[in-house]
C-alpha cells in the first residue's frame, strides 16, 4: 500500500496522509487523524524511512566515526569506545535519531563517506589536529569533535581537562609516599590527549623535585596486551618502581597483569593508576584507583551540543572540558615514610 492509496481510501489528499504520518496535526481534524490511522493499522502500513528523509529533508540518522582501527579491529578493542557509544547511543535514541557507527583509519577517511550519505550529524572521535580542517571543509553537516586538539578556530569540541588528570594521578601517588614512579601510554611527541597528561604528570614530579627519565617511560598503545607487555618490562626493570601511572584504564588492567605474571602483587608490590574510570575498573583486581572523567557528563555534553546545531541550522564554536577526579579505589598502596 502506497500514501496515494491510504488517501483514496480515506477520501483525502495525499498531503493529509504524509501530515498525519509525519504528526502535523495543526491543519488536520481529529476525526480526519483518526479515520487515517485506523486505514494505516488495518493495512500494516510502514512508511519508508528513505522516502521519508527525502522529503523532510533530515534522515534522524547520527554518523559516529572511531579511527586509529585496521579493518581486522573490533571498535571495542578499546573500552573507552564502546563506552562512549553506548552513552552517545543512549542520548541520540531520546532524540528519536539513530547511531551509525564507522570505523576508520584516519578521521579524514570518513570525509568522501559522508559527503554522500544522509546523516543529520557526525561525531568523531579523537581527530587529529592537522586533519581539522580538511574534515571541516568536507562535512557540511552539525560536527561535534571528541578530544581533539586543533589549532582551527570555529569547531566544536569536548573534552576533558587533560593536563589536570595527568596532574592529579602524579600528586595523587606522590601524596601516597611513592618517589620511584614508572609511565606507562602511547608517544607524547603529538599533540593532543597523551601529550597533556603527560605534561601534568611531569609537571607535578618535578613540584616535588622528582625527575622522570627516558628509562621510566613505558610505551604502550590503548590495548590490553600492550599493557601487559609494559607490566612485565616495569617488573624487571632495574630501577624498581613502586608505581606506574597509566594512560588509561585498558592499559592498566594490562599492566597489572604483566606484574602478575611476572611475580609481582598489586598494590602490595607495585601501585598502579589509571584513566577514564570505565565499568571495567570495578571489576579488575584489585579494583583500579583511576582518574574519572566524568564519561556520562561528556557524552551529554556531545549530544547536546550536537543536537543544538541540528535545531538552529548552524554550526557552533565551542571547546569545553569537563572536570576530572581520582576515583580512589584499591590498587594503589600508600607507602611508608
Amino acid at each position: 500500500m502506497r500514501i496515494k492509496d491510504i488517501a483514496n481510501a480515506a477520501g483525502v489528499s495525499t498531503a493529509t496522509v504524509s501530515n498525519v504520518i509525519n504528526g502535523n496535526h495543526k491543519k488536520v481534524s481529529q476525526q480526519t487523524i483518526a479515520k487515517v490511522q485506523k486505514i494505516i493499522e488495518e493495512n500494516d502500513y510502514k512508511p519508508s524511512a528513505t522516502a521519508r528523509s527525502l522529503v523532510m529533508k533530515e534522515s534522524k540518522i547520527i554518523g559516529v566515526v572511531i579511527p586509529h582501527l585496521t579493518e581486522e579491529q573490533p571498535f571495542s578493542v578499546n573500552p573507552y569506545n564502546a563506552q562512549m557509544l553506548a552513552l552517545l547511543e543512549n542520548y541520540v535514541r531520546n532524540q528519536g535519531y539513530y547511531l551509525m557507527v564507522r570505523c576508520v583509519g584516519r578521521c579524514r577517511d570518513i570525509v568522501p563517506i559522508f559527503a554522500s550519505w544522509n546523516v543529520d550529524g557526525v561525531i568523531l572521535f579523537g581527530a587529529y589536529q592537522n586533519e581539522v580542517g580538511e574534515i571541516e571543509e568536507g562535512l557540511k553537516v552539525p560536527t561535534v569533535y571528541i578530544d581533539t586538539y586543533a589549532e582551527k578556530e570555529g569547531i566544536a569540541n569536548v573534552g576533558s581537562d587533560d593536563y589536570k588528570g595527568g596532574y592529579l594521578s602524579a600528586r595523587y601517588l606522590i601524596g601516597k609516599g611513592h618517589r620511584r614512579i614508572a609511565f606507562a601510554g602511547p608517544e607524547t611527541d603529538s599533540p593532543g590527549v597523551i601529550q597533556e597528561r603527560f605534561r601534568g604528570v611531569c609537571d607535578a614530579c618535578r613540584e616535588r623535585q622528582i625527575e622522570i627519565a627516558p628509562d621510566d617511560i613505558f610505551r604502550a598503545w590503548t590495548t590490553f596486551p600492550q599493557g601487559v607487555e609494559a607490566g612485565k618490562k616495569i617488573a624487571f626493570s632495574p630501577r624498581k618502581f613502586t608505581a606506574v601511572i597509566c594512560m588509561s584504564d585498558i592499559v592498566a588492567i594490562g599492566v597489572m597483569e604483566g606484574l602478575r605474571l611476572s611475580g609481582l602483587n598489586v598494590p602490595g608490590d607495585v601501585s598502579v593508576v589509571g584513566y577514564d574510570d570505565l565499568p571495567e575498573c570495578l571489576h579488575s583486581n584489585p579494583q583500579l584507583t583511576t582518574v574519572s572523567q566524568n564519561l556520562s557528563r561528556k557524552a551529554f555534553l556531545v549530544g547536546e551540543s550536537l543536537f543544538q546545531m541540528i535545531r538552529e541550522k548552524r554550526k557552533i564554536a565551542i571547546n569545553i572540558k569537563t572536570d576530572v577526579e581520582i576515583a580512589e579505589r584499591k590498587s594503589v598502596k600508600e607507602m611508608d615514610v
